[in-house]
């Protein structure tokens, strides 16, 4: 944990599931970590793949968990999809999630020129795989986005296959490489950085991927933390390649770290 004692932090970035909450229940401890930040003046972006729900939803959801923050302070990838298919003209076949499909409306989708995968959940039918992969096939020029690429996240205390998984059977089976919109591309953390107008040095990111959280943010000079909540295995501490510049047993030993290392 001593990579974090003299850091002179301006911003924070958390990931929401695995990090706040699990499932639908706050992690102990983590609603009275982001009111400590925001008393010490820090400025917070949530930086989530979560893609089951829009990013309104989410925002009333954790309020209702006791979170104090506003919809603006969390970045989910659709957003930026959205305005990604827009300024192409992209017709997307979208296999995502029921509940955010009101994020594409009025985007054109006769005709299909791409695919859009999300952690579709249920969704994730046989079906609707192979119909997703009919539509990539008979493309002349395919082009397949994912909204994420975790392997999997933790829900209500399980593991649960996440987007990552049905983006690789798509990708293996259609012999495309996928555009992924969201943690771990760099575009994703430095537009967010830029947002927040702090240098990547300045910020923190902390979740509960190894991968995804703390090797992305790392890997655009951020200062990545681990949390043991979450997704997080035992095996993770001695990831080959991505070493986090701290570990902590959860949001709130995370903050305090933070906060000190700032005095």
């Amino acid at each position: 944990m001593s990579a974090l004692e003299n850091s002179r932090v301006t911003g924070v970035l958390l990931d929401v599931s695995g990090v706040l909450k699990d499932g639908e229940t706050a992690i102990p401890g983590s609603v009275e970590a982001i009111r400590k930040l925001r008393e010490a003046g820090l400025t917070i972006r949530f930086l989530t793949n979560e893609t089951q729900m829009t990013r309104r939803k989410l925002a009333a959801s954790l309020i209702d968990l006791g979170f104090c923050l506003q919809e603006r302070d969390i970045i989910p990838p659709c957003p930026a999809l959205v305005t990604l298919l827009k300024r192409e003209n992209m017709r997307p076949h979208l296999l995502v999630h029921p509940d955010i499909l009101p994020e594409f409306d009025g985007i054109d989708k006769s005709n299909p020129n791409c695919v859009v995968v999300s952690d579709a959940a249920d969704n994730f039918t046989y079906e609707n795989l192979n119909e997703a992969f009919r539509v990539l096939i008979n493309m002349e020029k395919p082009r397949l986005f994912s909204l994420g690429r975790g392997k999997y996240y933790s829900d209500n205390g399980g593991l649960t296959l996440d987007v990552g998984a049905f983006t690789a059977a798509l990708e293996y089976a259609a012999d495309i490489k996928a555009e992924v919109i969201g943690k771990p591309q760099p575009e994703f953390f430095m537009s967010v950085l830029r947002d927040m107008r702090v240098e990547p040095q300045e910020a923190v990111m902390i979740g509960d991927d190894i991968v995804g959280d703390v090797g992305g943010a790392q890997n655009c000079g951020l200062t990545g933390v681990l949390v043991r909540t979450g997704k997080y295995r035992s095996s993770d501490e001695k990831h080959p390649t991505v070493h986090p510049d701290a570990i902590v047993d959860d949001l709130a030993q995370g903050v305090d770290l933070i906060l000190k290392s700032r005095k």
